[in-house]
């Protein structure tokens, strides 16, 4: 392509007001896709570490490149800034503002950004993507509201000990579609609280899924618990859920 247009993204942020989180706010970054018009409406990707999918995962470069390139029907993005000094509590299953996140989430962020932008309110038209613990608060998320989303899209995903209680306790997981991808050289990957086998972490979560009745697409493959990595994986994720040949 030798026009601009894969450079022309149009990339809108907003301050979402909370009552369940402390500061009273959150700021979101939305993707418009090329040629998005108020009057239709789009599926919906939602990210969390939003900064992050936009500046290292490339996600909304990536979008525009599958979308005008590739004939992909357009699709909305939105990602969920996070102070990173908050992330594990936010993120991980018990930790001290996972409850107030996941409430923020489900009951502000979603509705707000259903009301600012043409998004489709369906469960299967919307998918959460995170990594590592952005993909277990991502399946958390998931399994505590099916009425809301029933697709998860984990790159890498820190799936410990309460992720995997939260799996545990639900017993009918037949609804739920997660697309998994785990970097080989992720087996001794060191975290603020402990070094952690994220092979064994993604294979374990799997099988417990599955147990349940979840729809799993997983692979494993060369790579670190870095972006480089987790950015080369998106076009295949995005295209299990989103593209032309979409089996989720």
């Amino acid at each position: 392509m030798t026009d601009d247009r894969l450079f022309k993204r149009t990339i809108v942020r907003h301050e979402v007001p909370s009552r369940y989180l402390p500061e009273g706010k959150r700021t979101i970054r939305v993707y418009l896709p090329p040629g998005y018009q108020e009057l239709l409406s789009y599926p919906v990707v939602y990210c969390q570490d939003g900064e992050d999918f936009f500046n290292f995962g490339r996600i909304a470069t990536i979008a525009q490149k599958l979308i005008l390139e590739d004939g992909w029907e357009p699709f909305v993005i939105v990602g969920v800034d996070v102070d990173k000094k908050l992330r594990t509590s936010e993120y991980m299953r018990g930790g001290e503002r996972h409850e107030a996140y996941v409430r923020f989430f489900t009951l502000e962020l979603v509705p707000f950004v259903e009301q600012n932008t043409a998004v489709r309110r369906k469960p299967e038209e919307r998918l959460l993507a995170g990594d590592s613990l952005g993909g277990a608060v991502s399946l958390s998320i998931a399994i505590e509201r099916p009425d809301l989303f029933t697709r998860v899209l984990s790159l890498s995903g820190a799936y410990y000990e309460g992720s995997i209680a939260q799996i545990r306790a639900a017993s009918d997981l037949s609804g739920l579609s997660v697309w998994m991808t785990v970097g080989l050289q992720e087996n001794a990957y060191e975290t603020d609280h402990g070094t952690f086998n994220f092979v064994e972490l993604n294979r374990f979560a799997r099988r417990m899924l599955e147990q349940r009745g979840a729809y799993i697409d997983y692979r494993e493959k060369n790579g670190e618990h870095k972006w480089g990595f987790w950015q080369s994986e998106l076009p295949e994720a995005l295209g299990a859920f989103l593209g032309p040949s979409a089996h989720m």
